[in-house]
């Protein structure tokens, strides 16, 4: 059974699902959408991918939720939540010396973008990102995703209404069956994810 921790941030307490492993190769962070928590189908199907490759796994429930929020907080309060909950991870639960990965679906993966130099992380895993809102392709959000320098993946619905980002030099987008949900086809969700940590390491 995973532990659950509560996690202090300067908006209030994350709480934190952490799946831990005997012998680690890494660690894997991962933030919820905006309309869901982290027992969406696709995070809890990248999670057992991570788990079977070595991965110790923490699944980030942001303030705004544990408050009984619907609406997100703003970005700089999401960002700033999420980094001082990796931080405190690392301090304690998750150590340095493991490598560490940081996503998550939708809002979450954007989250994990803004912050991936200031979290230290290695590789950045996006499931469903949201490339621009639907029908709104001139308010394009790519620039969150071409920001980070570190290899990342996206693993994105075909029919994903907000949006099909491009591949690019240390980014690989793996396009599998579906909308923005990723329920479509949740095996090559998780073949996807697992084929990418592995070759990460």
């Amino acid at each position: 059974m995973p532990a659950e921790l509560d996690v202090e941030t300067p908006f209030g307490p994350a709480r934190v699902q952490l799946h831990r492993l005997v012998r680690a190769r890494a660690a894997l962070v991962l933030g919820h959408g905006a309309g869901g928590g982290i027992g969406s189908r696709d995070l809890v199907a990248a999670t057992e991918a991570a788990l079977a490759e070595g991965f110790v796994v923490a699944l980030v429930e942001q303030p705004y939720r544990v408050a009984g929020r619907r609406s997100p907080a703003p970005a700089r309060q999401l960002d700033i939540a999420w980094t001082a909950v990796v931080a405190q991870l690392r301090s304690a639960e998750l150590p340095e010396t493991l490598p560490l990965v940081v996503g998550g679906r939708s809002m979450g993966a954007r989250v994990a973008c803004r912050t991936a130099e200031a979290t230290g992380a290695v590789g950045v895993l996006c499931l469903a990102f949201p490339v621009h809102p639907p029908g709104r392709p001139e308010k394009s959000r790519l620039s969150e995703l071409d920001a980070v320098t570190v290899p990342t993946l996206v693993v994105q619905g075909a029919r994903d209404a907000f949006g099909m980002p491009p591949a690019a030099e240390v980014r690989t987008v793996i396009e599998v069956a579906g909308d923005h949900s990723l329920r479509t086809d949740l095996d090559a969700v998780a073949d996807a994810v697992a084929a990418w940590l592995r070759g990460l390491l």
